[in-house]
């Protein structure tokens, strides 16, 4: 398998390397660089999330970290054995210490923080080359759980697909072709656990922690 390192020092996108380097200077206790993944590269299930939040990973420097998204997230992962703890945030505010992911490892298909976060089409393919380096080292991995569209159409590029022949929905899941002798992991799909999504009911925790209920099934049948 070919080795992984998480892209840390990257100022491929000109436009979010000057918005980061501008929160540095606001904000010099954050993070405020490219997002690392969480989780071992040895684990059977990744998470794919869309990219970081202003004041969650992009200030905490982990995945999902400090914001509303991993309200629903890391207590779904705690439910179904993939981490230790359902709490993201220690008593400090900032990522928990004690907690751990069990067979899982949680990225994002963009690492930096977009401005207004909304990153642009090409800032999403430039990253693209990440996540396909990173699923490539993953000996192990059976399963994705792409939350949200752009997160779906990035995991299907990084492994070598059209976006436009597999169409993203709620809890759809996708068995994937082999590339050649190779197996491809199985793709699920959810909503974003976005507070946008939360707030509006288009997605409601047990609707989220159905799509891991179905993925820890197949994982154990795997």
């Amino acid at each position: 398998m070919p080795e992984f390192t998480d892209p840390l020092d990257c100022i491929a996108c000109p436009r979010l390397a000057e918005h980061l380097a501008n929160l540095r200077v606001r904000d010099p206790a954050w993070h405020n660089r490219p997002v690392p993944a969480f989780g071992g590269l040895d684990a059977q299930l990744l998470v794919v999330g869309l990219g970081p939040g202003e004041k969650g990973a992009n200030r905490t420097g982990r995945p999902f970290t400090g914001d509303v998204a991993g309200e629903l997230l890391y207590p779904a992962l705690h439910r179904f054995g993939f981490a230790t703890a359902a709490e993201p945030l220690g008593a400090d505010k900032w990522a928990n210490p004690a907690m751990a992911l069990v067979n899982a490892r949680i990225t994002n298909a963009v690492r930096c923080l977009p401005p207004a976060n909304k990153p642009q089409p090409a800032e999403i393919r430039q990253c693209n080359g990440f996540l396909a380096q990173e699923i490539a080292a993953m000996p192990r991995l059976k399963a994705i759980i792409a939350l949200g569209t752009v997160s779906h159409q990035g995991v299907l590029r990084a492994l070598g697909l059209k976006p436009t022949h597999y169409s993203f929905g709620h809890n759809v899941r996708h068995d994937l072709p082999a590339n050649g002798e190779l197996a491809r992991p199985v793709l699920f799909d959810s909503y974003h656990c976005s507070g946008y999504n939360w707030r509006t009911g288009r997605l409601t925790r047990e609707s989220f922690e159905a799509v891991f209920a179905r993925v820890s099934d197949f994982l154990q049948q795997a």
